[in-house]
């Protein structure tokens, strides 16, 4: 495996604007569309079924927020807390981590392409980028079943988003890193799925919520030593 270049756009060289008529012709492309029409069948779905199960239907979308903001942990304690059974959970947070790849991926291997992109974009994909460059060369020595523990493993700031950055950073090709970091994905939210449920059932004696409590606070706690230990210094 030959690593990509990773070095940073030459400033006097200037990015060409996003024409997202050719970007959607590209492979990346593709698999950004396909993200968006799974992203939009996601919230017709939740939307029509609302009507029916309109408390069920809320807990699914905290779910997916708290996953999005806090992380898998936090969103599938939430669904748990929250009555919602195993299949739900899974079927819910499967889609969730799907979407969040199949829409961030591409639009990162765009940016690297010296594509232009808005503002609101370039800022929070240049901040994971940064961290999937600490961690890649660590991957890099073991290839795809690197790549595969990586996202796995909970260990803060792994996960699907950064390790397909990693993938694209170690030069896999795209089918190979989606595959592999969504093999990933789906076996540790079933490992997590069996996992929270147990949790859930035992801390449910401290409280509906204890589980997911204790959850946010690791979560805020990992933040914190991050910040305190610096950017350049990554936890692993």
């Amino acid at each position: 495996m030959t690593p990509r270049s990773v070095s940073d756009p030459d400033p006097d060289v200037p990015a060409a604007p996003l024409d997202w008529r050719a970007a959607f012709s590209s492979a990346e492309g593709r698999w950004l569309a396909l993200g968006a029409v799974l992203a939009a069948a996601a919230l017709l779905g939740l939307g029509a079924a609302s009507h029916w199960w309109p408390q069920r239907t809320l807990a699914m979308a905290a779910m997916s927020g708290l996953n999005l903001i806090i992380g898998r942990a936090a969103g599938m304690a939430y669904g748990y807390a929250s009555g919602l059974g195993h299949g739900l959970v899974i079927a819910c947070n499967v889609v969730v981590e799907t979407v969040q790849v199949l829409l961030v991926y591409p639009l990162f291997v765009l940016g690297c392409r010296q594509w232009l992109l808005p503002r609101w974009l370039a800022a929070p994909l240049a901040r994971v980028r940064a961290q999937a460059l600490r961690s890649h060369a660590s991957v890099r020595r073991f290839g795809v079943a690197g790549l595969f523990v990586f996202v796995f493993m909970p260990f803060w700031m792994t996960g699907p988003v950064v390790g397909s950055f990693i993938g694209y950073l170690i030069g896999l090709r795209t089918r190979t890193t989606l595959a592999v970091v969504l093999s990933g994905t789906y076996a540790a939210i079933a490992a997590y799925a069996l996992f929270l449920e147990e949790v859930d059932s035992w801390a449910s004696a401290y409280g509906r919520y204890a589980a997911l409590t204790a959850q946010v606070a690791l979560a805020l706690l990992a933040l914190l030593v991050q910040r305190w230990r610096g950017p350049d210094r990554p936890l692993r």
